[in-house]
């Protein structure tokens, strides 16, 4: 067991300087010695500095029997403190690994509750900080995950942060001792079939056997890893930069890059600016899966082609590339008559249209692109729809789901592109405005 540390207070006062301005501080208490002591000191120090408001959130992950009794001992741990507490029950799919679906499960209800200028506190100290860099380079990771868990990131619409990262465990666990501290102990954390568990209890009490620093050694290597990495992320940003021209179809909200910018770095740089710029939409993939890329960078101008990633697409189309996810990649479904079309018209899956200007008589219907379809213009007689398209150079993912007005069998108007958008004469236009749904944003 450690010495108390009887200057625990003021470091983590200090750790947590930069956010003394937040909304509201809440605690995520599992109601283990990690963060039984981080509650335990931000409720002591605010009896006497001038903190942000304070409270904790319980998840219950229904795993294990045991853990049924463990909201109510957070309940009566927070009362005792005087620190309200919010018990969130969720349920967790069973998977391949059971510890990830727990997580990201937990951190969900931890992204719903945090709002503008939230923060939450949780209590990975440094010995997990250690651990975690053992165990991504036993996975093989790169740079970024080798630098082992941020001391802040974002989350939901406000802030994560882990003031504890520069706290080793024996201080914890000596700071509960002198305060009497009760706290639960988690019957899984001894299962040894869990990667974590294997090297907290076999592996890492050889290495600090054998060297006593390792902890701290392998945090500092983690914190030389995130510096790194902002060098990586810095150097993505000025390649980005010349892969973010504009595009005359942004009004899709769809995030795109200049192909022809990112096809002239070099394979390193297109991977490191690639991952900065896909990292805020979906969990990157492996070195395995990064062929992929490959085949979307060097398909044939004519291709359909397509990157499959965890959290949604990457297509490649009209020279750039497009990040599609949630409705993008479902089929809309196929409307009914436009009973008034005179208000906004809801596309399920797909936004909604509206008329600008007059409304054009007849029964109208907003149909999508099945082939074949042919336009009547006033300068040029009747034209395929697919050759309008392809003059247009519209992207392939987009022709699917364009709303095409149709009067009978008429086409009409094909929304948002100029020149078929509508009747000038006639003094309307077809205006399209895809779902504001986040394009992944995880």
């Amino acid at each position: 067991m450690g010495q108390p540390s009887i200057d625990l207070p003021s470091r983590l006062l200090g750790s947590l300087k930069p956010w003394l301005d937040a909304a509201h501080w809440r605690i995520a208490f599992s109601g283990g010695l990690d963060s039984t002591v981080l509650l335990h000191l931000l409720a002591t120090l605010a009896k006497t500095e001038s903190l942000p408001s304070l409270s904790a959130i319980h998840v219950h992950h229904g795993l294990q029997a045991v853990a049924d009794a463990w909201p109510e001992h957070c309940q009566s741990v927070c009362d005792g403190l005087g620190v309200p507490l919010t018990v969130v029950h969720v349920a967790v799919p069973k998977g391949a690994s059971l510890e990830r679906a727990a997580r990201d499960a937990r951190y969900a209800v931890f992204s719903a509750a945090t709002r503008v200028n939230d923060v939450l506190l949780t209590g990975q100290h440094r010995d997990d900080q250690a651990e975690t860099l053992l165990f991504r380079l036993l996975r093989g990771a790169g740079v970024r995950g080798l630098s082992g868990m941020p001391a802040r990131r974002a989350l939901g619409q406000g802030s994560l942060v882990r003031p504890l990262l520069d706290v080793t465990r024996a201080e914890l666990e000596a700071y509960a001792q002198e305060h009497q501290l009760h706290w639960v102990d988690d019957p899984s954390n001894q299962d040894r079939q869990f990667s974590r568990n294997y090297l907290r209890h076999q592996v890492m009490p050889l290495l600090t056997g054998r060297w006593p620093q390792a902890n701290a050694s392998m945090a500092r290597s983690a914190a030389h890893l995130r510096e790194a990495q902002g060098l990586l992320d810095e150097l993505a940003q000025i390649d980005l930069k010349s892969a973010m021209t504009s595009s005359e179809f942004a009004w899709l909200g769809v995030p795109s890059l200049e192909l022809a910018a990112m096809a002239g770095l070099s394979a390193a740089r297109q991977r490191n600016a690639l991952s900065h710029w896909l990292e805020p939409h979906t969990r990157l993939p492996d070195t395995d899966h990064w062929s992929g890329w490959a085949d979307l960078r060097d398909a044939g101008n004519d291709a359909s082609a397509v990157w499959r990633l965890a959290d949604g697409e990457l297509h490649r189309s009209a020279g750039r590339l497009w990040w599609l996810s949630g409705h993008w990649l479902r089929t809309p479904a196929v409307c009914g008559d436009w009973q008034a079309p005179s208000l906004a018209l809801r596309l399920p899956d797909n936004g909604r249209v509206m008329f600008t200007g007059q409304t054009p008589a007849g029964v109208l219907q907003i149909r999508y692109r099945q082939g074949g379809e042919v336009m009547h213009l006033t300068d040029r007689g009747h034209r395929d729809l697919k050759r309008l398209l392809n003059e247009r150079a519209v992207p392939a993912f987009v022709r699917g789901r364009l709303p095409l007005l149709f009067r009978g069998e008429e086409l009409l108007a094909v929304a948002n592109l100029p020149g078929l958008d509508g009747n000038a004469l006639e003094g309307w236009r077809l205006d399209w405005q895809p779902s504001d749904e986040d394009q992944g944003l995880r």
